[in-house]
């Protein structure tokens, strides 16, 4: 087992700062080269307070705050235009990016891209859905309009 301190947050491991132990392959195949984590160390502790303090200023500032944005995104239906080949397919497919940036133009406010996941690839025009995870404890689902770029 191989203990390391998560930079990024992982569907069903864990979030910034937090110490985990996985698998040797896991952490060296998948966590460690996509950046994900770090090897933990004795000299980690101050990282991990940093890595806290940078998610505590990233998260929305209350939970009133949070629970707010939550309705509102819930509320709309998100337009995303993407450039569409024929059939309705799209050239690449939707990534966070792409949803946060259509969150912000909605007029919604800002959205961490690194907060929202897309469950199954979006490569089609259509009605699509992705989670935001706004606190540890609040996720607000995103409801896509994918339509085509004119």
């Amino acid at each position: 087992m191989s203990k390391l301190i998560l930079t990024h947050e992982v569907t069903g491991l864990g979030a910034p700062g937090d110490v985990v132990d996985v698998k040797n392959g896991y952490a060296r195949n998948y966590l460690i080269p996509q950046g994900f984590a770090v090897a933990w160390t004795r000299g980690g502790e101050k990282q991990i307070e940093q890595i806290k303090s940078a998610r505590a200023a990233r998260e929305h500032a209350t939970l009133e705050e949070a629970q707010d944005l939550k309705a509102r995104i819930q509320a709309a239906a998100i337009t995303l235009p993407v450039r569409v080949g024929t059939g309705g397919r799209l050239f690449g497919s939707v990534k966070p990016v792409d949803v946060a940036e259509a969150v912000a133009a909605a007029g919604l406010g800002e959205i961490d891209k690194r907060k929202i996941e897309i469950t199954s690839a979006i490569k089609s025009v259509g009605e699509h859905e992705a989670t935001v995870r706004l606190r540890d404890d609040i996720v607000a689902t995103i409801t896509l309009q994918v339509v085509a770029a004119k």
